[in-house]
C-alpha cells in the first residue's frame, strides 16, 4: 500500500519532471505533497497509471499530477497534469526511491551505543541507541545502524548498507556495500554440527568459518544465515532474500538469486545465479542447482540441477511440464480408480 504522507515538502511538476527526465503536459507550477494510489488521488496528491486496467481511474481521479508512459493516449480530457516518461511504474519507484533515501539520511552517534575502541568508525555513520560494536570492527561510510543491533569482533560492514532495528552480526562476518538488512535478521550463528555419539548423544562440531555477503544484497526480516564450519558460507552479488529464510552453513547462493519466505537451504547446498525460488522450498544438504533454476514453492530439491535454466515442482521437485500432467492425473485418480474397477468387473462378467 502506498503511504499517503511520503512527501512533506511541496514540490512543482517541473521538480519531479526533472528529477525523473519527464516531460510535462499541463501546469509546470502544479505542487503536490502527497504520494497516492491514482484510484485513490485527492487534491495535492501525485499519482502514475502504468497498469492498461487502470485507464478509467485517470479521468475521474484527484490527483493533481500523474505520471504516465510516453505512449499514452487519452480518450477524453484529463484533469491532472501529465508527466510523460518512458516507464512510470519505474518514475514511481523512484520517487518512492528519493522519499527513502532522504527519510534515511540519519547521522550521529547515539551516546547510549557500546561501541569498542579499536572500531574503525567511517564518516556520516548513523549509529542508533543500545548497539554494540565489538573490537576491531571496520564500519563504512554512510553506514546506518539502527537500535539494539550487536555487531560482533573483526567484523567489516561496506558503505552505504542498512542495519534496522535488532540485527546481530556474530565475529568475523563480512557483508558488502549497498547492503540492506531488515530487522532480527541474525548473521553468523553456528551451523547445526553434530556428531552422533556411541551413547546416543552428540558431540558439538565448533563452527570456526564464517558469513561473507557481497555488495547490493537485501535480507528480508527474522532471516537466519549459519557460519561455515570451515571457510565461509557465502551470499553473492545482487542476491534478494525474503523473511524467514534459513540458510545452513557452506551454503553459496549465486549472483541476483531471489528466494522467497520460508526457504529452507540444507548444509553445504551450491545454488546458482539468477535462479528463482519460491516460498517454502525445501534443499537437502550439498545439492547443486544450475544457473537460471526456477523452483515452485514447497518443492522438495533433493537431487542435483544440472541443466541451467530449468523449471522444477513437486516434492521430490521434478520437471514442472511433467509435474502439470501428473498432477492432473492425480486429482482424476479416483475417477480413474473407479473407472479401472468397471472395466474389471465387465471383463470379470465376460
Amino acid at each position: 500500500m502506498v503511504n499517503n504522507k511520503l512527501l512533506r515538502m511541496k514540490f512543482t511538476a517541473k521538480q519531479i519532471a526533472q528529477a525523473l527526465n519527464g516531460n510535462i503536459e499541463g501546469n509546470p507550477d502544479i505542487e503536490v505533497s502527497s504520494l497516492a494510489k491514482i484510484e485513490e488521488g485527492r487534491p495535492g496528491s501525485i499519482s502514475f497509471l502504468a497498469n492498461p486496467a487502470y485507464t478509467n481511474y485517470i479521468y475521474d481521479t484527484k490527483a493533481d499530477i500523474v505520471i504516465v508512459n510516453e505512449d499514452f493516449k487519452p480518450e477524453k480530457t484529463i484533469q491532472p497534469t501529465l508527466i510523460r516518461v518512458k516507464d512510470a511504474y519505474l518514475a514511481f519507484t523512484s520517487l518512492l526511491e528519493m522519499y527513502e533515501n532522504a527519510k534515511r539520511k540519519k547521522t550521529g552517534i547515539s551516546k547510549h551505543a557500546a561501541i569498542s575502541p579499536s572500531a574503525i568508525i567511517g564518516k556520516n555513520v548513523f549509529i542508533g541507541d543500545f548497539v554494540i560494536i565489538g573490537d576491531n570492527t571496520e564500519i563504512g561510510d554512510n553506514v546506518r545502524i539502527h537500535g539494539n543491533s550487536t555487531i560482533g569482533s573483526q567484523c567489516k560492514i561496506g558503505a552505504n548498507t542498512i542495519l534496522f532495528a535488532g540485527v546481530k552480526i556474530y565475529d568475523e562476518c563480512k557483508i558488502g556495500k549497498e547492503c540492506v538488512i531488515h530487522a532480527g535478521v541474525v548473521i553468523g550463528s553456528d551451523g547445526f554440527g553434530f556428531a552422533p555419539q556411541s551413547d546416543n548423544n552428540y558431540k558439538k562440531i565448533p563452527q570456526i568459518g564464517n558469513v561473507i555477503i557481497e555488495d547490493y544484497v537485501e535480507i528480508g526480516a527474522n532471516t537466519t544465515i549459519d557460519r561455515a564450519t570451515l571457510g565461509s558460507t557465502i551470499i553473492k552479488k545482487g542476491v534478494k532474500l525474503d523473511n524467514l529464510i534459513q540458510v545452513a552453513h557452506n551454503v553459496e547462493i549465486g549472483e541476483n538469486t531471489v528466494i522467497a519466505a520460508q526457504t529452507g537451504i540444507s548444509g553445504s547446498t551450491k545454488i546458482g545465479k539468477n535462479c528463482m525460488i519460491g516460498g517454502q522450498v525445501g534443499f537437502a544438504g550439498h545439492v547443486k542447482i544450475a544457473d537460471g533454476t526456477k523452483i515452485q514453492a514447497q518443492a522438495g530439491m533433493t537431487k542435483n540441477i544440472k541443466k541451467a535454466g530449468e523449471f522444477f515442482a513437486g516434492s521430490p521437485a521434478y520437471n514442472y511440464s511433467k509435474f502439470q500432467r501428473s498432477y492432473a492425473l492425480f486429482k482424476n485418480f479416483e475417477k480413474i480408480e473407479k473407472r479401472i474397477s468397471e472395466l474389471e468387473k465387465d471383463k470379470n462378467s465376460d
